[in-house]
């Protein structure tokens, strides 16, 4: 049996980054709203906004566990796989790998452990500022992830010598053509992911009678928060378009499965777009509506797929459908977002009823609406691993297939366990709800980070936890 090296080489990376995905965008939100819980508490007083903080930054420690375990693989994988692509890249991608670590890890890694462990060791104030630099430092993190990312969409600010992509200019290449959009539009879907979450979480809580103070505040900050980056994302997802447009014009042609150029762009509601035809089977679509949002003109016109040569042209199908499920998920979002509002103006957003039936469910939503975003990006950039430069199959390692395939079985298993496993923790911790015990009160220690998620761990499977040294944390008087 032969195996094809770069189709099982594409496949392991896609499926350890999905993996790994979720939870740095997860942890992302969950430190930015950690953060605003602490400074509600110092300047309130109340104790609801401590309990908040210290539950959530215990399912933070096992979530960012499991995205630095879900990590570890991937930078490997350059070596192992894409030598080809890291020959050709490392010049650029490394130093802003490296950047990433300068800058985001240090400041992590830095005010983690007072995050994490300082509890009862350190006053309120300096738990509340490190909680804000823990979530600047997972924002810049994504930062440098996502401007090496945007310099394989939007390459800038380098020259090719003898095959070998050189810098010349960084801010060019830091600030290539679809970085700023790319960015915000990553950031906010994090924020509005964690928001679905806690959203979910304070429904299932009301819904079963259990800690309704913090329910409610749950409910209220979470449907604000959707109310505003919903919208947002779509806003700024309009001026993504716009700019793939102009840099990426088949990858847009494949997300609205438009094949001919020649005539105004409708919109694809639904299809199952046929590459051998060069056409959309069972086409539902509005006429006229794809030119005017992506040309801003009725009779606007834009390159269709068939203005390209078949071997630039992305997976069609599988773009076509990841782009309408990222899109369809933001729309319900919105809705969710306003008849929160709704309800909340009305004084009947707690009442027991099917708002919060349906939202107790909706956790998954923001990060399948992640995942569904990045196979638009990622495939719909094939064949292109650094566009216009560099193709997919020139950028893999000299490696049998049947080796590639062998790590990917023990990939598969191994994440299952790591991601069964983390759910099960954080599942756990949410069936407990916040209990008033901080993380730090049990024995972790500062100098080993995720120490935190074992004490979590512990919590979640109700085992005996030691106390930490100290007084309870209270709010400051006056």
């Amino acid at each position: 049996m032969e195996f094809d090296p770069v189709l099982l080489a594409r496949i392991q990376f896609a499926f350890t980054i999905s993996f790994h995905i979720i939870f740095p965008a997860f942890t992302i939100g969950l430190s930015a709203f950690i953060a605003v819980l602490l400074w509600l508490w110092l300047r309130t007083k109340n104790e609801k906004f401590h309990r908040l903080a210290r539950f959530w930054t215990k399912i933070f420690a096992v979530s960012f566990a499991m995205g630095v375990v879900s990590g570890i693989v991937l930078s490997y994988q350059f070596g192992t796989n894409w030598s080809r692509f890291a020959e050709f890249s490392g010049n650029v991608i490394g130093p802003l790998m490296g950047y990433e670590v300068l800058t985001a890890f240090y400041l992590e890694a830095t005010f983690l452990g007072i995050m994490l462990f300082g509890w009862n060791r350190f006053p309120p104030w300096l738990i509340a500022l490190s909680a804000t630099l823990v979530a600047i430092g997972t924002s810049m993190s994504a930062f440098w992830i996502l401007a090496a990312n945007s310099w394989m969409q939007t390459p800038a600010g380098h020259e090719i010598r003898d095959g070998i992509a050189y810098p010349v200019d960084w801010l060019r290449i830091i600030f290539n053509p679809s970085f700023p959009y790319r960015f915000a539009h990553m950031l906010n879907a994090a924020y509005l992911t964690t928001a679905v979450v806690v959203l979910a979480v304070g429904a299932r809580y009301l819904l079963a009678g259990r800690h309704p103070e913090e329910s409610r505040t749950m409910l209220r900050m979470a449907v604000g928060m959707i109310a505003v980056s919903a919208p947002l994302q779509l806003v700024i997802g309009d001026q993504h378009g716009l700019n793939t447009l102009e840099h990426q014009p088949v990858k847009v042609a494949a997300m609205e499965g438009h094949w001919n150029g020649r005539d105004p762009a409708s919109l694809v509601l639904f299809g199952i777009p046929d590459e051998e035809a060069r056409a959309n089977r069972f086409e539902v679509a509005i006429p006229h509506l794809g030119s005017l949002i992506l040309t801003h003109d009725w009779e606007g016109t834009y390159q269709g797929l068939t203005d390209f040569p078949e071997d630039q042209w992305p997976p069609v199908l599988n773009v076509f459908f990841a782009f309408r499920i990222m899109v369809g998920i933001g729309l319900l979002l919105i809705a969710v977002g306003f008849l929160g509002l709704y309800l909340w103006w009305r004084g009947r957003l707690f009442e027991p009823g099917l708002f919060l039936r349906f939202t107790s469910f909706m956790w998954p939503l923001g990060f399948i609406a992640i995942l569904a975003g990045w196979f638009v990006t990622e495939q719909g950039r094939q064949p292109w691993l650094v566009y216009g430069h560099l193709r997919t199959a020139d950028g893999i390692s000299p490696v049998p297939g049947a080796s590639v395939a062998s790590t990917l079985a023990l990939f598969v298993f191994i994440y299952g366990i790591v991601f069964t496993t983390g759910i099960y923790y954080i599942n756990r911790l949410i069936n407990r709800g916040p209990q008033g015990q901080a993380t730090a009160g049990a024995g972790g220690l500062p100098n080993r980070p995720l120490s935190a998620a074992e004490e979590a761990a512990r919590e979640a499977t109700g085992r005996p936890v030691g106390q930490g040294p100290g007084k309870p944390l209270r709010a400051p008087e006056g």
